[in-house]
Protein backbone atom coordinates (compact mmCIF):
# COMPACT_ATOMS: atom_id res chain seq x y z
CA UNK A 1 0.00 0.00 0.00
CA UNK A 2 1.53 3.70 -0.81
CA UNK A 3 1.59 6.22 2.13
CA UNK A 4 -1.04 7.86 0.24
CA UNK A 5 -3.56 5.26 0.45
CA UNK A 6 -2.52 4.81 3.88
CA UNK A 7 -3.13 8.06 5.39
CA UNK A 8 -7.06 7.64 6.14
CA UNK A 9 -5.72 4.43 8.28
CA UNK A 10 -2.45 6.81 9.98
CA UNK A 11 -5.07 9.19 10.64
CA UNK A 12 -7.80 6.64 12.09
CA UNK A 13 -4.19 5.30 14.07
CA UNK A 14 -3.71 8.41 15.97
CA UNK A 15 -7.00 9.13 16.31
CA UNK A 16 -7.64 5.58 18.31
CA UNK A 17 -4.51 6.27 20.71
CA UNK A 18 -5.76 10.02 21.27
CA UNK A 19 -9.27 8.77 21.89
CA UNK A 20 -7.64 5.69 24.48
CA UNK A 21 -4.86 8.49 26.20
CA UNK A 22 -7.33 11.45 26.69
CA UNK A 23 -8.93 11.10 30.20
CA UNK A 24 -12.49 9.87 29.99
CA UNK A 25 -14.98 12.33 29.47
CA UNK A 26 -17.34 10.69 32.38
CA UNK A 27 -14.21 10.42 35.02
CA UNK A 28 -13.99 14.14 37.33
CA UNK A 29 -13.60 16.74 36.18
CA UNK A 30 -15.83 15.76 33.77
CA UNK A 31 -16.18 19.34 32.43
CA UNK A 32 -12.63 19.66 31.70
CA UNK A 33 -12.01 16.59 30.68
CA UNK A 34 -15.10 16.63 27.92
CA UNK A 35 -13.35 20.37 26.60
CA UNK A 36 -10.04 18.40 26.46
CA UNK A 37 -11.56 15.42 24.08
CA UNK A 38 -13.80 18.13 22.62
CA UNK A 39 -10.43 20.21 21.18
CA UNK A 40 -8.37 16.88 20.57
CA UNK A 41 -10.87 14.92 18.36
CA UNK A 42 -13.05 17.48 16.66
CA UNK A 43 -11.04 16.48 13.35
CA UNK A 44 -8.54 17.92 11.87
CA UNK A 45 -5.77 17.28 8.77
CA UNK A 46 -3.13 15.04 11.40
CA UNK A 47 -0.39 16.64 9.22
CA UNK A 48 2.04 16.60 12.37
CA UNK A 49 1.36 12.83 13.40
CA UNK A 50 1.59 12.09 9.63
CA UNK A 51 4.64 13.71 9.20
CA UNK A 52 5.74 11.31 12.53
CA UNK A 53 4.17 7.98 10.10
CA UNK A 54 5.63 9.56 7.09
CA UNK A 55 9.23 9.70 8.46
CA UNK A 56 8.97 6.34 9.80
CA UNK A 57 8.18 4.70 6.68
CA UNK A 58 11.50 6.97 5.14
CA UNK A 59 13.77 5.51 8.07
CA UNK A 60 12.09 1.69 8.31
CA UNK A 61 10.39 2.57 11.40
CA UNK A 62 7.54 0.60 12.81
CA UNK A 63 4.31 2.66 13.28
CA UNK A 64 3.88 0.74 17.16
CA UNK A 65 7.14 2.66 17.90
CA UNK A 66 5.82 6.17 16.57
CA UNK A 67 2.48 6.10 18.30
CA UNK A 68 3.70 7.95 21.36
CA UNK A 69 5.16 11.11 19.14
CA UNK A 70 2.66 11.48 16.83
CA UNK A 71 0.24 11.64 20.03
CA UNK A 72 2.39 13.84 21.90
CA UNK A 73 2.73 16.81 18.59
CA UNK A 74 -0.96 16.18 18.25
CA UNK A 75 -2.34 17.50 21.73
CA UNK A 76 0.82 19.87 21.66
CA UNK A 77 -0.92 21.17 18.52
CA UNK A 78 -4.63 20.97 20.23
CA UNK A 79 -3.53 22.84 23.10
CA UNK A 80 -1.89 25.72 20.90
CA UNK A 81 -4.69 25.89 19.02
CA UNK A 82 -6.99 26.51 21.97
CA UNK A 83 -4.52 29.13 22.98
CA UNK A 84 -4.78 30.88 19.91
CA UNK A 85 -8.60 31.20 19.56
CA UNK A 86 -9.05 32.98 22.92
CA UNK A 87 -9.94 36.21 23.16
CA UNK A 88 -6.84 37.73 24.24
CA UNK A 89 -5.41 36.27 20.79
CA UNK A 90 -6.98 36.05 18.05
CA UNK A 91 -10.60 35.69 19.62
CA UNK A 92 -12.04 33.60 16.71
CA UNK A 93 -15.53 31.63 17.03
CA UNK A 94 -14.67 28.74 15.01
CA UNK A 95 -12.51 26.25 14.25
CA UNK A 96 -12.54 22.96 12.15
CA UNK A 97 -16.03 24.20 11.27
CA UNK A 98 -16.92 24.02 14.43
CA UNK A 99 -17.59 26.36 17.71
CA UNK A 100 -14.26 27.15 19.82
CA UNK A 101 -13.51 25.39 22.60
CA UNK A 102 -14.22 28.69 24.78
CA UNK A 103 -17.47 29.31 22.17
CA UNK A 104 -18.54 25.62 23.41
CA UNK A 105 -17.98 25.61 26.69
CA UNK A 106 -16.39 28.89 28.33
CA UNK A 107 -13.06 30.66 28.31
CA UNK A 108 -11.78 29.36 32.08
CA UNK A 109 -12.23 25.90 30.86
CA UNK A 110 -10.59 26.38 27.95
CA UNK A 111 -7.66 27.67 29.24
CA UNK A 112 -7.54 24.69 31.62
CA UNK A 113 -8.46 22.20 28.90
CA UNK A 114 -5.08 23.78 27.04
CA UNK A 115 -3.19 24.10 30.19
CA UNK A 116 -4.08 20.07 30.57
CA UNK A 117 -3.54 18.67 27.09
CA UNK A 118 0.21 20.24 27.06
CA UNK A 119 1.45 18.06 30.06
CA UNK A 120 -0.36 15.32 29.00
CA UNK A 121 1.98 15.24 25.88
CA UNK A 122 5.09 15.16 28.12
CA UNK A 123 3.44 12.12 30.09
CA UNK A 124 3.12 9.91 26.51
CA UNK A 125 6.61 10.74 25.68
CA UNK A 126 8.04 9.50 29.29
CA UNK A 127 5.84 6.63 29.40
CA UNK A 128 5.75 2.68 28.46
CA UNK A 129 5.09 3.55 24.89
CA UNK A 130 7.83 6.17 24.81
CA UNK A 131 10.61 3.66 24.07
CA UNK A 132 14.46 3.40 25.08
CA UNK A 133 15.44 6.30 28.07
CA UNK A 134 17.85 7.86 25.70
CA UNK A 135 15.60 8.30 22.45
CA UNK A 136 12.34 9.63 25.52
CA UNK A 137 14.69 12.30 26.42
CA UNK A 138 15.81 12.99 23.06
CA UNK A 139 11.94 13.65 21.70
CA UNK A 140 11.50 15.64 25.29
CA UNK A 141 13.65 17.63 24.21
CA UNK A 142 12.83 18.22 20.58
CA UNK A 143 9.46 18.77 21.40
CA UNK A 144 9.46 20.87 24.66
CA UNK A 145 11.71 23.48 22.77
CA UNK A 146 9.05 23.21 20.08
CA UNK A 147 6.55 24.72 22.27
CA UNK A 148 8.69 26.93 24.29
CA UNK A 149 9.79 30.82 23.51
CA UNK A 150 12.15 29.62 21.10
CA UNK A 151 9.60 27.57 19.17
CA UNK A 152 5.41 28.29 18.86
CA UNK A 153 4.86 30.29 21.93
CA UNK A 154 8.04 32.91 20.67
CA UNK A 155 6.35 32.64 17.33
CA UNK A 156 2.77 33.85 18.88
CA UNK A 157 4.73 36.54 21.14
CA UNK A 158 6.05 38.31 17.81
CA UNK A 159 2.72 37.51 15.93
CA UNK A 160 0.76 39.55 18.51
CA UNK A 161 3.32 41.88 18.85
CA UNK A 162 3.36 42.46 15.14
CA UNK A 163 -0.23 43.26 14.85
CA UNK A 164 -0.86 46.49 13.16
CA UNK A 165 2.54 47.02 12.31
CA UNK A 166 4.78 47.28 9.24
CA UNK A 167 7.47 44.62 10.01
CA UNK A 168 10.47 42.63 7.92
CA UNK A 169 10.58 40.05 5.86
CA UNK A 170 13.11 38.76 7.92
CA UNK A 171 10.77 39.23 11.24
CA UNK A 172 8.11 37.96 9.35
CA UNK A 173 10.33 34.48 8.48
CA UNK A 174 11.24 33.97 11.82
CA UNK A 175 7.95 34.22 13.44
CA UNK A 176 7.02 31.84 10.75
CA UNK A 177 9.55 29.52 11.93
CA UNK A 178 8.99 30.03 15.51
CA UNK A 179 5.19 29.82 15.17
CA UNK A 180 3.97 26.99 12.68
CA UNK A 181 7.78 25.71 11.50
CA UNK A 182 9.34 24.82 14.88
CA UNK A 183 6.20 21.71 15.43
CA UNK A 184 6.76 20.74 11.94
CA UNK A 185 10.23 19.84 12.78
CA UNK A 186 9.79 18.70 16.00
CA UNK A 187 7.57 16.13 13.90
CA UNK A 188 10.15 14.98 11.92
CA UNK A 189 12.52 14.97 14.11
CA UNK A 190 11.12 13.25 17.37
CA UNK A 191 10.68 9.69 14.51
CA UNK A 192 14.12 10.51 13.77
CA UNK A 193 14.78 10.10 17.07
CA UNK A 194 13.74 6.68 16.95
CA UNK A 195 17.12 5.69 15.35
CA UNK A 196 20.16 5.95 17.67
CA UNK A 197 22.58 5.26 14.86
CA UNK A 198 20.79 8.01 12.12
CA UNK A 199 23.81 9.35 9.59
CA UNK A 200 24.34 12.28 10.79
CA UNK A 201 23.85 13.62 6.75
CA UNK A 202 20.84 12.04 7.00
CA UNK A 203 19.04 14.35 10.43
CA UNK A 204 20.47 17.37 8.67
CA UNK A 205 18.40 16.22 5.69
CA UNK A 206 15.51 15.32 7.57
CA UNK A 207 15.84 18.64 9.56
CA UNK A 208 16.16 21.00 6.15
CA UNK A 209 13.12 19.08 4.61
CA UNK A 210 10.78 20.18 7.96
CA UNK A 211 11.90 23.82 7.74
CA UNK A 212 11.26 24.33 4.33
CA UNK A 213 8.01 22.49 4.73
CA UNK A 214 6.95 24.19 8.06
CA UNK A 215 7.50 27.51 6.14
CA UNK A 216 5.58 26.76 3.42
CA UNK A 217 2.72 25.60 5.43
CA UNK A 218 2.49 28.63 7.00
CA UNK A 219 2.16 30.44 4.16
CA UNK A 220 -0.16 28.32 2.89
CA UNK A 221 -2.16 29.07 5.79
CA UNK A 222 -2.19 32.86 4.56
CA UNK A 223 -2.91 32.26 1.24
CA UNK A 224 -5.85 30.66 1.76
CA UNK A 225 -6.98 33.11 4.51
CA UNK A 226 -7.19 35.55 1.75
CA UNK A 227 -8.40 32.61 -1.16
CA UNK A 228 -10.33 30.30 0.85
CA UNK A 229 -13.87 30.57 2.27
CA UNK A 230 -14.57 30.09 5.92
CA UNK A 231 -16.88 26.74 4.93
CA UNK A 232 -13.80 25.27 3.35
CA UNK A 233 -11.34 26.06 5.62
CA UNK A 234 -13.47 25.65 8.54
CA UNK A 235 -12.09 28.38 10.43
CA UNK A 236 -13.48 32.20 9.72
CA UNK A 237 -11.84 33.29 6.05
CA UNK A 238 -10.04 36.90 6.63
CA UNK A 239 -9.61 37.15 9.90
CA UNK A 240 -5.57 37.62 9.18
CA UNK A 241 -6.89 40.89 7.68
CA UNK A 242 -9.59 41.78 10.26
CA UNK A 243 -6.75 41.37 13.16
CA UNK A 244 -4.27 43.53 10.83
CA UNK A 245 -1.91 40.57 11.34
CA UNK A 246 1.35 40.67 9.34
CA UNK A 247 1.18 37.94 6.49
CA UNK A 248 3.44 36.88 3.57
CA UNK A 249 0.68 38.19 1.12
CA UNK A 250 -0.01 41.56 3.36
CA UNK A 251 4.02 42.07 3.27
CA UNK A 252 4.79 40.19 -0.40
CA UNK A 253 1.98 40.31 -2.19
CA UNK A 254 -0.09 37.27 -3.33
CA UNK A 255 1.64 36.45 -6.34
CA UNK A 256 5.33 36.62 -3.94
CA UNK A 257 3.12 34.44 -1.49
CA UNK A 258 2.42 32.07 -4.09
CA UNK A 259 6.59 31.92 -5.73
CA UNK A 260 8.09 31.56 -2.16
CA UNK A 261 5.34 28.68 -1.23
CA UNK A 262 6.64 27.04 -4.73
CA UNK A 263 10.04 27.71 -3.78
CA UNK A 264 10.03 26.18 -0.42
CA UNK A 265 8.08 23.00 -1.50
CA UNK A 266 10.89 22.32 -3.89
CA UNK A 267 13.79 22.95 -2.11
CA UNK A 268 11.86 20.63 1.07
CA UNK A 269 12.22 17.75 -1.77
CA UNK A 270 15.76 19.05 -2.81
CA UNK A 271 16.68 17.97 0.69
CA UNK A 272 14.96 14.16 0.37
CA UNK A 273 17.72 13.28 -2.21
CA UNK A 274 19.83 11.04 -0.56
CA UNK A 275 17.06 8.94 0.56
CA UNK A 276 16.01 7.59 -3.15
CA UNK A 277 12.29 6.24 -3.65
CA UNK A 278 12.18 6.15 0.28
CA UNK A 279 11.72 9.14 0.36
CA UNK A 280 8.01 9.26 -1.39
CA UNK A 281 5.81 9.39 2.00
CA UNK A 282 7.59 12.72 3.00
CA UNK A 283 7.43 14.09 -0.90
CA UNK A 284 3.47 12.84 -0.79
CA UNK A 285 2.87 15.45 2.61
CA UNK A 286 4.79 17.62 1.10
CA UNK A 287 2.35 18.30 -2.16
CA UNK A 288 -0.40 17.99 0.39
CA UNK A 289 0.64 20.65 2.55
CA UNK A 290 1.56 23.09 -0.31
CA UNK A 291 -1.50 22.01 -2.29
CA UNK A 292 -3.97 21.77 -0.04
CA UNK A 293 -7.46 24.08 0.30
CA UNK A 294 -7.90 24.03 3.92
Amino acid sequence: MSFEDAIPDYIARVDTVLARTLPAADVEPTRLHEAMRYATLNGGKRIRPLLVYATGEVLGIDAAHLDAPAVAVELIHAFSLVHDDLPAMDDDDLRRGKPTVHRQFDEATAILAADALQPLAFEVLAGPEGGDAAGQLTMVHVLSRACGSLGMTGGQAIDIESEGQRISGDTLRRMFELKTGALISAAVLMAAARVPDLAADQHAALERYAHRIGLAFQIRDDILDVEGDTETIGKPAGSDVAHDKATWPAIFGMDAAKAECDKLYAEGLDALSGFGANAVPLQVLAELIVRRKM
